[in-house]
Parts: structure tokens; sequence; C-alpha cells
């Protein structure tokens, strides 16, 4: 294809609206709460969860160019993003937070990245720190060779991927009192809280220490709504040490939830998500004939 445009990605062959399921689990039963899952990891197999919604409008307003963007050494967003540049013929450049990587073998993730015809570009974590401001970001595009190239962020949260995301709040609609999940950059998040009707809230649970995730939610949404939408908040409690780490108790209630429900429980979002709504439930933090909808934003990798 010589371009991307909404019947490109309409080729693919979204799931949408993604399924949502009642789980019969006791531990929320006995509380009064029920609780669906909301099987975004379902929308399509290379562009799981969020990542179809975030990346979707990024791709068309592409209109053929070449992506760059951003992310670790294990990123969901640059596999996804380079599996979708595979799939609509698009140029993607990923560039890589630690300059120390170039040296090394790719790991499975970068690997799959590379595999998909992303172009990787590893940088310092200083210079990856200032990826944002204009002269370091124009050095980065030229260094690469991409300099009219569309720029999406680390995470792919940016007004367009809010805007995308409203329609997850438009499909949970009446369905659930509480719609949760696991907060990475917070994109999600606000347009889910955008799109949910009033008297329904929405529940991030951040999976990064710092405390710092509601001041972005609140400059996304003004950027993509004009100021702040719907009824949200945060839980910080429930990183478990920060970003991709764990401890025994996650990871022994993932394994168990697991066996419950036949349910593939990615670790480094969605397990930490299940964990605190299974906490606050016995807290009684909802009361009873509460509904909550956990929106299940990826699968495990490989």
């Amino acid at each position: 294809m010589t371009g991307t445009d909404t019947r490109g990605l309409a080729a693919l062959r979204p799931r949408l609206p993604s399924p949502l399921r009642e789980v019969a689990d006791g531990r929320f039963e006995r509380h009064g709460v029920r609780l669906l899952l909301k099987r975004d990891d379902l929308i399509h197999p290379e562009l799981v969860g969020n990542k179809w919604r975030k990346l979707a409008p990024n791709l068309d307003a592409a209109d053929g160019r070449t992506v760059v963007t951003f992310g670790g050494a294990y990123s969901n967003h640059l596999r996804a993003t380079a599996a979708a540049g595979r799939l609509l013929g698009l140029p993607t450049v990923g560039v890589v937070r630690g300059q120390e990587l170039a040296e090394l073998p790719l790991n499975p993730s970068l690997a799959r990245c590379a595999a998909d015809g992303m172009r990787l570009h590893f940088v310092d974590r200083s210079t990856y720190r200032r990826k944002a401001q204009p002269e370091t970001l124009a050095a980065l595009l030229r260094a690469v060779e991409a300099e009219d190239a569309v720029v999406v962020p680390e995470g792919g949260s940016n007004a367009r991927a809010v805007r995308g995301c409203r329609a997850l709040g438009e499909e949970l609609g009446e369905h659930a009192d509480v719609a949760a999940l696991a907060c990475g950059t917070g994109g999600t998040l606000a347009g889910l809280a955008a799109g949910l009707p009033a008297g329904r809230r929405a529940l991030g649970i951040p999976v990064l220490k710092g405390g710092f995730l509601a001041d972005d939610i609140r400059r996304l949404q003004e950027r993509a709504f004009g100021g702040r939408r719907g009824t949200w908040s945060l839980d910080d409690r429930f990183h478990h040490g920060g970003y991709a780490r764990t401890t025994p108790g996650l990871d022994a209630f993932a394994d168990d939830f697991e066996q419950r429900h036949g349910l593939p429980v990615e670790r480094v979002y969605v397990a930490k998500l299940l964990y605190a709504l299974l906490a606050l439930t016995e807290e009684g933090a909802f009361p009873r004939g509460t509904t909550l909808a956990a929106v299940v934003t990826g699968r495990p990798f490989p």
C-alpha cells in the first residue's frame, strides 16, 4: 500500500467492540461484587489491546510516512508499532532507551521488532530523558534520516490516542459501575474516562512508581478535549516495585487466576490490575452490588 488510511486499518479486521465476559470468582462474590473482563487482548492478534486503540489514529495520520516512536528494551508499544508497520507496509523506527544495548544481542522483544522491519536506534539514557525537547527530537530525527516522520510518543499516548481510547468507555457504557485498568503513560485511562457515561467512573492502577501520573492524565485530557473529562482516580499502591517488576505474591496470584479462569495473565500490567481489584474488594472499597470491569490490555509475551 502507498499510504495508511481507515480502509487499510479496517483490512486488519479488528474485533471491535472487544468481548465483555463475566467471570465467576467467589473472592469477589462474597463481597457482593461482580467481575467482568473487557477482553481488549482479543482485538487483534498482533496489535493487542489498548495498542490498537492508541495506534490506529496515529497510523491513520501517518499517511504512508515513516513512524518514529520510543520505548525501552521490552516495550509492548515498540512491538505493536513494528507489527503495524509490517502489516500496513509502513516504515517504522524505534528509538530505544540504553546505548549499551547496541553492543549486545537483541533480546526477544527487540528481535521481534527487527524481524517486523523496525529500524532500531539506541540512545543513551540522558538523551532519552530529553527526547521530547524540540532540539533533541530534531537531532534524533536527523540521526535516523526521518525528518518528515510522524512522531508517536513513548507508550503511544498523545491527543490522537486519547481520543481513540474514548471508544473503550463508550463500549463499556452502562455495563459496569467502575471500569479499571493498569496504567503506564495514562493515555488509555484519559480516553476511557471521557467515554464513560455519567455516573460511571474509571480507576487506574499505575504500574510505575513515582506518583506523577495524575498530572500527565490531566495534561492528556487537556490536549485531547480541552479539559478534564469523566470521573477517574488512581491508586498508586500496587506497582509491586516498579515497571516490569514483580513479587512472589503477585506471581502466585497470577498463576492462581490463570488456573481459576483459563486466562493467561500478562505480568507487567494485567496481573497488577487484577491483584489490586481483589485487594480493594477485600478492603471494602466497592459497595455491595458494584459491577467491576477489568480491562485486559495485553497478553503474555512471547
